[in-house]
């Protein structure tokens, strides 16, 4: 079954000191520095006017109907959803930084296949978006949220009796609002893709809950727990990132079933996907070279591995072209000393390194297949 339909995603990567205010939009974008700076001057400008929040929505482009009413409702949340963006992007870039796509395609407005990439890229900006709108809401950033409600008076786990304390990291309201917002786009169709890409935000929603945890502090004397107050905390987020990335490696490919509600394994040797699981409909492309229809910017120019068997190898980063190898001096911090008390004291050192970089292939330009 072919899929027609493909994703552009668009994401703002915060300045130095500011967070984009809308940074996770689905659409097309050439100029992604000048945007940001035109969203972020508009918005600064329009906070202060009556109505700021319902100009701003209006004119930025991609949102959807009902991404615009959230927008409107709840301005404040676009900061965090900024800064969700950064959280996400910065994993992504992470956990593929050996491979030969890298994530940075996402920030050149390059369009992705139904393919493993694309899944994981849902699952991990759903998931960065709740964890920095349920971080807002603890935060007190929110007007609409706050700590969990939920967790007030006593409880008991394993070891014992303990009060609800603290504040509670509010999952729930980041999961709904995330839902809300994220979803809001692929709900507008009907086909394959659209219920591809709601599996698989749904995936990483849940991995974030995954790794809640209940922390306490002990009272009583010499710090004994006779008493103890408890609060659950989301743990980092490269629990998260490392999670979907096993997930990644794990993904199950599927075709749509027969009435066209769901989908079933393209390969029945398989199990069916569990909600936890991420699903994809076509196969990856080898991501050698520049290719916008599938969002591939090629490895010409990356940096390889010289000593690496790994994905990172310049054998399979450079996929046989060749590399080539530069001499580079820098500056590294060397013949460190602990001095008491309390500090490191280094001395700068000029280290001088080979660099390896993948050859560009014979026709270096995107390929075109009008």
């Amino acid at each position: 079954m072919k899929i027609q339909g493909k994703d552009t995603f668009f994401c703002l990567i915060p300045s130095k000191d500011t967070y984009s205010s809308l940074g996770f939009i689905k659409g097309t974008f050439r100029n992604i520095s000048g945007l940001i700076e035109t969203i972020w001057t508009q918005m600064m400008m329009y906070m202060g006017a009556v109505g700021s929040s319902r100009v701003m929505c209006d004119n930025v482009p991609g949102l959807v109907s009902r991404q615009r009413q959230l927008c409107r409702r709840y301005p404040e949340a676009m900061l965090s959803i900024g800064r969700g963006v950064a959280a996400w992007t910065a994993e992504c870039q992470h956990q593929f930084r050996r491979h030969r796509w890298d994530c940075n395609a996402l920030e050149r407005g390059q369009r992705l296949l139904g393919s493993r990439e694309s899944a994981f890229v849902h699952a991990i900006s759903s998931a960065g978006v709740v964890f920095a709108i349920t971080r807002a809401c603890s935060q007190g950033e929110l007007k609409s949220c706050s700590c969990d409600p939920k967790k007030k008076g006593s409880a008991k786990d394993s070891k014992g009796h303990f009060d609800w304390g603290g504040c509670s990291d509010n999952i729930d309201y980041g999961i709904k609002f995330a839902r809300a917002f994220v979803d809001a786009k692929e709900r507008k169709g009907k086909d394959a893709r659209a219920l591809m890409n709601l599996h698989n935000n749904r995936a990483g929603r849940k991995a974030v809950k995954r790794f809640l945890k209940q922390e306490c502090k002990c009272h009583g004397v010499s710090g004994s727990c006779t008493l103890r107050t408890c609060w659950l905390a989301m743990a980092d987020f490269r629990k998260t990132g490392d999670y979907l990335w096993k997930k990644y490696n794990g993904a199950i490919q599927v075709v749509m079933n027969q009435d066209g509600t769901g989908f079933t394994v393209a390969n029945k040797r398989f199990k069916k996907p569990t909600k936890n699981d991420l699903v994809y409909f076509e196969s990856s492309p080898d991501y050698c070279i520049r290719d916008r229809d599938v969002g591939s910017l090629g490895t010409a120019g990356r940096v390889c591995n010289q000593t690496s068997r790994g994905m990172d190898s310049c054998e399979v980063m450079c996929c046989g072209r060749g590399y080539d190898t530069s001499r580079v001096s820098r500056m590294t911090k060397c013949e460190c000393k602990f001095h008491w008390c309390c500090a490191v004291r280094c001395q700068d050192c000029l280290e001088v390194v080979d660099i390896h970089t993948c050859k560009a292939p014979k026709s270096a330009g995107w390929i075109s297949r009008t």
